[in-house]
């Protein structure tokens, strides 16, 4: 199950970037687009048959990997300014995009890099599983590798997480509180993925399917938000969505 998860995570991303396609090709809310896009380059690195080619061309050294967890990052920031634009969370944009948020983000970033350096190099390990094994010096950094990995995921979630929770209780079109309820279950999820870092090892088998569920919960929330935007604006059609804002 565990190697069907990032395939199936791989199809939804793609799936939803091209169906965005023709909207991006007439200047009808490009970013959307970039998210699905770089949402499906992380699942693409994800799936280890395709890591371990990419990173070869790489170097082999697991260079992959970070790429992979940076991807991650712009994808979970550009969901995160999407959501507290359209949903009008004022202080939350504020912890994700505005100058405390960046340096959070800067800050994170550059730990990622450094740890990663830190460690003695190791050959192209798809997942990072064999990495940890490699020398004494990669078996003692590699919590922090991870806890740095997870951690900005965990703090962008939990400061989404009240907007999204707001929107689903407020009066709004059906398929927005839809979507604001499952990009609230990819909150809980990604910061579950975090606290799973830090949680006794036998637990680490539910890892993937967590991580993995976070990814399809909020590419799935956009797809609904986008499709209330898509409702909202045909003719005859009354109300509009909290995503026109």
């Amino acid at each position: 199950m565990s190697e069907v998860l990032p395939w199936i995570t791989l199809v939804v991303c793609a799936g939803a970037a091209l169906a965005r396609i023709p909207s991006t090709l007439r200047g009808v809310n490009p970013a959307l687009f970039y998210i699905f896009l770089l949402a499906t380059a992380a699942a693409v690195l994800s799936i280890g048959q395709f890591y371990v080619a990419i990173d070869g061309a790489l170097g082999g050294i697991n260079i992959a990997h970070v790429l992979l967890r940076l991807v991650v990052f712009a994808t979970i920031y550009l969901i995160a300014v999407r959501v507290t634009k359209g949903f009008g969370a004022p202080d939350a944009h504020r912890m994700i995009a505005g100058r405390p948020g960046l340096a959070v983000l800067a800050v994170f970033s550059a730990a990622l890099v450094a740890v990663f350096l830190l460690m003695d190099p190791s050959t192209t390990s798809a997942g990072f599983r064999d990495v940890a094994g490699a020398t004494s010096r990669n078996e003692v950094l590699m919590p922090y590798y991870w806890a740095v990995a997870r951690g900005y995921l965990a703090y962008v979630s939990l400061a989404l997480l009240p907007a999204l929770l707001r929107c689903v209780r407020d009066r709004l079109p059906t398929l927005v509180r839809t979507g604001a309820a499952l990009m609230a279950a990819g909150a809980v999820a990604t910061v579950a993925g975090f606290c799973l870092e830090l949680a006794p090892r036998q637990l680490l088998a539910a890892s993937p399917a967590v991580n993995n569920a976070a990814v399809v919960f909020f590419v799935a929330g956009l797809v609904m938000v986008w499709l209330a935007r898509v409702k909202a604006a045909r003719p005859g059609s009354n109300g509009t969505s909290s995503t026109e804002r």
